[in-house]
């Protein structure tokens, strides 16, 4: 079993020693993929720069990028070589294993990612978006084993691990399948039996694999997305930890804070990556990463958690994180951007959904793209990490906020705007 030890060190961070390399890892990392970006999805630098100066400042010193986020690893690396910031950070990417064909494509895209991130190695590599042993096996056919040998030896990579978004039953097969220096889980108080779930975490943690988690707060649904019965308990579960009074205005950092506090109080957790796209969520979570640590919840505390993940299943209908691995979609409809309305629908009003999800078809626009106009070809659904049935689910947008008779109704109004 590994032994993970956390620290503190100066006024900001704790760290935990990677027993696999020895690194010493913050026990908040920070994750790429949500980087602020424009309407149409390229990154905004200026503004990611000033972001990922800070959380270096802050003490945090991994960072998580992938292949696949688009334009993120070109940027992190414009902004790692304008500041020369290289050496004080841990970088991690991903091979895009469901597009390897060959042995040279396992090349190619490593290559790339070096060019894009404009250094010679990459500090942990893994295999993005594992659902089962045998989509690993079909990477060991290739030579994948032969390959990570190679490149560990010229050190060009120096962990190699992987992320997992399958069913519990395959990851222990794949914990057991290579000698990984680490993995990665989709986890948080409202997935704890979830893909690899609090069963997975331990399964790794026994075999001596540090594991890292993604998703703690489910794309921003356990932060800004609570419904207030839920939030309302954090709040007075604040004030009780605290020992002061708790401003509702503070909802939303609470809501975050109590959620990666139940992530560090399993010892099973080596480190938790955020996609903080704010200074306040930086230093939010920062504050909340130095007070932590394993064991420190109460009972009552506990018991909270189960009171508020009843409430938010209880809202929450379809399970999107937001990712945008559906994306884009043949007919252009905002897969993600419909879910979230539909949520809003139960978990605020029927009326908030419904603008929401004109808002996100462009009911207003040109060229409006609605749920409507899915012709389920099943894409989208292919590479959906959380297994979500996508076009059966806009069928249940359609009915719950597509009035009959919206789309002429939303033209017409779309003409006399003109």
């Amino acid at each position: 079993m590994i032994e993970i030890t956390f620290w503190s060190e100066g006024r900001f961070m704790r760290y935990c020693v990677d027993t696999k390399t020895g690194n010493k890892l913050s026990a908040l990392g920070f994750g790429c993929m949500r980087l602020p970006s424009s309407a149409l999805g390229s990154v905004n630098v200026e503004t990611s720069e000033k972001l990922i100066l800070q959380a270096l400042e802050a003490g945090i010193n991994y960072f998580d990028t992938a292949y696949l986020y688009r334009g993120n690893e070109e940027a992190l690396g414009a902004i790692i070589k304008r500041n020369n910031i290289r050496d004080r950070m841990f970088i991690a990417t991903k091979l895009p294993h469901a597009s390897v064909k060959s042995a040279a494509d396992i090349e190619r895209y490593f290559e790339t990612s070096l060019k894009r991130l404009q250094t010679n190695r990459i500090d942990y590599y893994l295999i993005h978006n594992v659902v089962n042993l045998e989509q690993w096996q079909c990477l060991c056919a290739l030579g994948i084993e032969e390959w990570i040998t190679k490149r560990k030896s010229d050190g060009s990579i120096n962990a190699i691990g992987f992320s997992f978004h399958g069913p519990q039953h395959e990851f222990a097969s794949l914990l057991d399948a290579y000698n990984w220096d680490f993995c990665q889980i989709q986890y948080n108080y409202a997935d704890e039996n979830y893909q690899a779930g609090r069963s997975g975490l331990e399964e790794a943690y026994s075999r001596g694999i540090p594991v890292f988690i993604m998703e703690p707060l489910l794309g921003g649904k356990l932060a800004d997305g609570l419904p207030k019965a839920a939030s309302d308990l954090f709040l007075e579960a604040e004030a009780a930890h605290s020992g002061v009074a708790v401003k509702d205005s503070s909802r939303v950092d609470v809501s975050v804070a109590w959620a990666l506090r139940w992530l560090w109080n399993q010892s099973g957790v080596t480190m938790v990556l955020s996609g903080m796209n704010s200074a306040e969520q930086i230093a939010n979570n920062v504050r909340v990463a130095k007070e932590s640590t394993p064991n420190m919840l109460t009972e009552t505390e506990l018991a909270t958690f189960r009171s508020v993940e009843k409430i938010f299943r209880e809202s929450y209908r379809i399970p999107c994180t937001g990712c945008n691995y559906c994306m884009p979609c043949p007919k252009d409809i905002n897969i993600p951007g419909c879910f979230a309305s539909y949520n809003t629908s139960y978990v605020a009003d029927r009326i908030s959904g419904a603008i929401g999800y004109f808002m996100c078809a462009g009911a207003l626009g040109h060229n409006p793209h609605y749920a409507s106009d899915c012709i389920e070809c099943g894409k989208c659904a292919k590479h959906c990490p959380q297994g979500i049935a996508i076009p059966n689910e806009l069928k249940k947008v359609r009915r719950r906020l597509q009035i009959p008779g919206a789309k002429p109704i939303m033209s017409l109004v779309s003409k006399m705007r003109m």
